[in-house]
């Protein structure tokens, strides 16, 4: 086996193994430890109703204010231990006039905008709730999810739980809202096996929440607020609890480019949080954390894309020195996966609908947003804020 060879089943086991092995073996560890144990991570009761802050940070968020209000009224938890913040620091819209309107919400409002983790970071100072629940502007929670979350929050070694985010699409057959819809399903599935093994690795921002003596403030340049803070809960041998019973539902991005300027975000996010929590690196200091954030996160926000593109070049080297079928079979895989995609994108171009090639389309384009990521974080590593993507 010369060296091409090796480099070439390297790499392909790096991006079997990052996008679908880890689930697999992943589901059979669950599967073991909850044969052994007899139990799984069972939701607890409440003895007693603990206060609750519901913190809101939103930028010019006018068109959706009544709506996400609505839903927080409707939302069943005793009112007198239920709070409500806003926080909308640079906002130039009518929202803050339409929030005055609420006299029991609480509005806390600056001139200057400097991003989403300094005004998590300014909120919480005035914030003394026992637990608070993070939410954005544009997402709606069902009746039940607080009620859910401080469920979760019964067990001593949790100190963070994660909500489930869902996708809810006006154009069920877009490559944006399909694709991404697609993507969180299998995401939801990997979040709840992680916290049935361990420790969800990361909570989303449309829903999570936190022990109030947890956190810790954050560089204002953070990109990924939610995925930092509750990683650094769970550094501190804390469980990040996945809760599927309380959901936030999301209207899916517009089109691919909105999409687009989300995907690029979050893989400068996920860049600049492998540098900010390079101690979770650490297999030893955290055995099974680190191996599912590695697993989980590290591999799909650094080498993976890499190998991933070398694969069809190395493929091709590979043939033309040793051409035995079974790279022939490997390349022509290659082949047909490329054209399904490049297909995808004519068919969402010419706005033609078929979910078959969504899902290569969706993947290659995650994935090529990976390397522009990487560009945007080089240049923009001190800045927090980021232009958000319209949604349907």
């Amino acid at each position: 086996m010369n060296t091409i060879e090796i480099i070439f089943w390297i790499f392909l086991f790096v991006v079997f193994y990052t996008y679908i092995g880890y689930g697999i073996l992943l589901y059979l560890l669950v599967v073991i430890k909850e044969r052994l144990l007899k139990k799984g991570n069972k939701p607890g009761t409440i003895d007693e109703f603990p206060e609750v802050t519901f913190l809101i940070a939103a930028y010019n968020e006018e068109d959706i204010i009544d709506e996400k209000m609505q839903n927080t009224f409707s939302l069943e938890y005793p009112k007198n231990k239920f709070k409500v913040v806003w926080i909308t620091d640079g906002t130039t819209d009518k929202s803050n006039k339409k929030l005055e309107a609420y006299s029991s919400v609480n509005v806390l409002f600056q001139p200057q905008r400097q991003g989403k983790t300094a005004a998590l970071n300014r909120a919480m100072k005035y914030i003394t709730s026992s637990i608070v629940v993070f939410s954005d502007a544009n997402t709606m929670l069902n009746k039940s999810a607080i009620i859910e979350i401080v469920k979760a929050f019964s067990d001593n070694e949790v100190g963070c739980v994660a909500g489930e985010k869902r996708i809810k699409s006006l154009d069920k057959d877009s490559a944006s809202s399909g694709g991404e819809g697609i993507y969180w399903k299998y995401e939801s599935s990997l979040k709840n096996l992680d916290s049935r093994l361990n420790s969800a690795v990361g909570a989303a921002g449309e829903l999570y929440a936190i022990r109030r003596k947890l956190f810790e403030e954050m560089g204002r340049e953070t990109l990924l607020d939610d995925f930092i803070l509750s990683m650094r809960i769970a550094m501190k041998g804390y469980k990040i609890r996945y809760c599927k019973d309380a959901y936030a539902v999301e209207s899916g991005t517009l089109n691919m480019e909105e999409e687009k300027k989300r995907k690029i975000r979050i893989a400068a996010g996920g860049l600049q949080s492998v540098i900010k929590l390079t101690p979770l690196l650490n297999v030893f200091k955290y055995p099974l954390l680190s191996f599912q954030y590695i697993s989980h996160r590290v591999l799909r926000w650094t080498i993976t894309p890499f190998m991933l593109i070398s694969l069809l070049p190395l493929n091709i080297v590979l043939i033309s020195i040793d051409d035995r079928w079974l790279f022939k079979i490997l390349l022509v895989i290659q082949i047909l996966f490329y054209c399904a995609g490049i297909a995808g994108k004519m068919m969402q171009d010419r706005k033609l609908k078929n979910k078959i090639f969504f899902v290569p389309y969706f993947f290659l384009f995650m994935n090529l947003n990976v390397f522009r990521g990487i560009a945007y974080f080089v240049n923009k590593r001190g800045d927090g804020t980021w232009e958000k993507s319209k949604r349907n």
